[in-house]
């Protein structure tokens, strides 16, 4: 160390080292606050005319969960940008969406996958799932001040649960209050009225994962239909929803490809059902 570092790093290195806590977010708060999310001061812009992802879906079936998110990112009634990624893989056995302010909600996600990590690193033990999800709990409590701006981010967390072999779903309100939805599906953004009435319709916990990803992104789309902020999928330009699977084997992110296999198909069977498949009626 004295010949790679001076009197100055040494006495940094000593202090990150020094610091009591296996938490990243509290790392950052004790050295660098600056650096979160919710350090920034607002700019007077309203939180109404900031950039917002919107429509984000997850539900259980019968191996995992599911997580979808649509592209779109608003500000006002102007659509910002037709790429944003709003659904991202936590670790690898679960997967966090984010809706809200764009930039501080993307920036949320990332520090969360950081926490997740960082955790492991320092205990040298995964934190359990209902861990993770009081993790994340405590960092939308950490942007309360900008909530209250209108600069609001509200996340959902889900992941695939070693300990009851099942998947879970968590929601979250502005000040972080976290429930876990035991009805095996929630929806958030603008678009979620839509895609709850569509899940609650469509979703079943023993859907196999083809059939599970095939709700998700029925009920996307009958957001898109009803909430102009939420994006349905473009074929013209190819842009589809990002999804998410996540079972005991694991998760991973569908491929664009993939995606739009199932994206094409519902477009499709839409062309003759334009308000989307029915729900069975048992006489």
């Amino acid at each position: 160390m004295t010949m790679l570092y001076g009197n100055d790093e040494r006495h940094q290195l000593a202090k990150y080292m020094s610091t009591p806590t296996s938490s990243f977010t509290e790392l950052l708060a004790e050295h660098h606050p600056g650096a979160l999310p919710w350090s920034h001061a607002s700019s007077g812009q309203p939180g109404s005319a900031m950039p917002h992802g919107t429509t984000i879906i997850t539900l259980r079936f019968a191996d995992g969960i599911v997580m979808a998110g649509d592209r779109q990112v608003t500000s006002g009634t102007t659509i910002a940008y037709r790429y944003g990624e709003k659904v991202y893989a936590a670790d690898n056995s679960s997967v966090v969406g984010v809706a809200g302010t764009a930039a501080l909600a993307f920036e949320m996600a990332k520090l969360f996958q950081v926490e997740l990590l960082h955790y492991e690193k320092i205990e040298g033990v995964e934190l359990s799932l209902q861990g993770k999800a009081n993790k994340l709990a405590g960092m939308v409590r950490g942007n309360l001040e900008m909530a209250m701006q209108g600069l609001t981010v509200v996340p959902l967390y889900a992941g695939y649960d070693a300990d009851s072999s099942i998947g879970r779903i968590y929601s979250y309100d502005p000040a972080g209050g976290l429930t876990e939805e035991f009805k095996g599906y929630h929806s958030i953004g603008s678009g979620s009225i839509f895609a709850l009435g569509s899940l609650k319709k469509l979703h079943d916990v023993g859907l196999d994962e083809q059939a599970a990803v095939t709700v998700a992104l029925e009920a996307l789309y009958d957001a898109a239909e009803g909430d102009t902020a939420t994006m349905g999928p473009d074929l013209a330009r190819g842009i589809y929803p990002i999804v998410h699977v996540v079972t005991a084997d694991g998760g991973r992110a569908l491929t664009d490809a993939e995606t739009e296999t199932f994206a094409r198909g519902i477009v499709e069977r839409r062309q003759s059902a334009p308000d989307g498949p029915r729900a069975i009626i048992e006489s």
